[in-house]
């Protein structure tokens, strides 16, 4: 039956926890836990025994924080302060848009909204902002998406402690390669459709919807804009377009298959004016090529489906049989063991899904 598995399933009301066995036919699922709050991020950390779950929060009475698990959802404490700015900046955290884990094994980075990315070296119990970042002469100049200005990608380096690349809506790629004491755009022909004739491609500004890579590429990154889908070859230096054969171009997830490369996944919507599926009706898009060609993937998706799926609310786990998990606006997630080509609902009627993680827990 191989390794039990664990679904953490963020929400607009709080965090539920899916369990299964390897083979992730049957679900049980607890929650809410932390009912009421709005659970933006998820990071199932099994770098270290036990895994550590954590989950970045938002109460209205105790503010952002980020909660942290040790035994699985049994227990949670919170971070100490939450993620605060010191009293030289006049800003305060409203949301913790992601947790990721770093390249060392102690190391989890937060993205935040406002703009603002943060880092941890003792596995997400404190964070220290990323101050270079924050003090960028481009950040006055950043915008907002319908969601608010948010860091919501982080991609450290696998084999790079001094690199990571980030992205934030609406502003655009950024990336260090010196443990952030300096960043640099890195947007080279992504198009800001939203701006005028001539204007379009601009250093920065884009808004971008999710980034995303796989270890073993690390030079190559997936990227789904506001309008657009594209790919680097060369670690972000430029974009090239791969949006031909879908749907639609726009979109928020972008998902890499956790053991091929050259596998990925979006979720084509219409753009600003419906954000539900061509012909209301709910598919994923595989490319096995590196975006080169697109197939559509429905079989057990809803034929009828006017809502979006978010950015972070699509994921992969790490099985050796991987699988694939798809969250919704309308409250349900689908699953999928074949690499997308069927799923099957796992859970339904909870509130407003943001944010899906899954892993193998031994």
């Amino acid at each position: 039956m191989g390794a039990s598995t664990v679904l953490m399933v963020g929400t607009r009301k709080g965090l539920w926890l899916g369990r299964s066995d390897g083979e992730r036919a049957e679900w049980e699922f607890t929650g809410p836990h932390f009912d009421m709050e709005e659970v933006y991020s998820c990071l199932v950390d099994t770098r270290s025994s036990p895994p550590r779950l954590l989950a970045g929060a938002s109460s209205s009475w105790l503010g952002p924080l980020v909660r942290r698990s040790d035994d699985l959802g049994e227990s949670w404490q919170e971070t100490p302060g939450g993620l605060r700015f010191g009293d030289d900046v006049d800003a305060s955290v409203e949301r913790v848009w992601q947790l990721v884990p770093g390249t060392d094994e102690a190391t989890v980075w937060a993205g935040t909204e406002p703009g603002a990315v943060w880092r941890s070296d003792d596995r997400g119990e404190t964070f220290r902002l990323e101050r270079a970042l924050w003090d960028h002469p481009h950040r006055t100049q950043w915008g907002e998406g319908f969601g608010g200005q948010a860091f919501h990608t982080i991609l450290p380096h696998p084999a790079d402690p001094a690199s990571v690349t980030v992205a934030i809506s609406t502003g655009g790629v950024y990336q260090t390669d010196d443990g952030g004491g300096s960043w640099s755009p890195r947007n080279a022909g992504i198009r800001a459709e939203f701006l005028p004739e001539g204007q379009q491609y601009p250093a920065f500004g884009q808004c971008v919807h999710k980034v995303t890579r796989h270890p073993a590429r690390p030079e190559r990154l997936y990227l789904q804009n506001h309008g657009g889908v594209y790919r680097s070859d060369d670690h972000g230096a430029s974009w090239a377009s791969i949006a031909a054969g879908l749907p639609a171009d726009f979109g928020f997830p972008v998902v890499v298959h956790p053991h091929q490369p050259d596998t990925i996944y979006v979720f084509p919507l219409h753009g600003g004016d419906r954000r539900y599926p061509p012909e209301g009706r709910a598919q994923v898009w595989r490319s096995r090529d590196a975006g080169e060609t697109w197939e559509g993937c429905g079989d057990g998706l809803p034929e009828l489906f006017y809502v979006g799926v978010m950015r972070d609310a699509m994921c992969a786990d790490d099985h050796e049989r991987a699988g694939l998990y798809l969250g919704a606006r309308n409250g349900a997630v689908w699953a999928s063991t074949d690499d997308g080509g069927s799923w099957r609902e796992v859970v339904s009627s909870l509130p407003d899904v943001m944010v899906v993680r899954a892993a193998s827990v031994g």
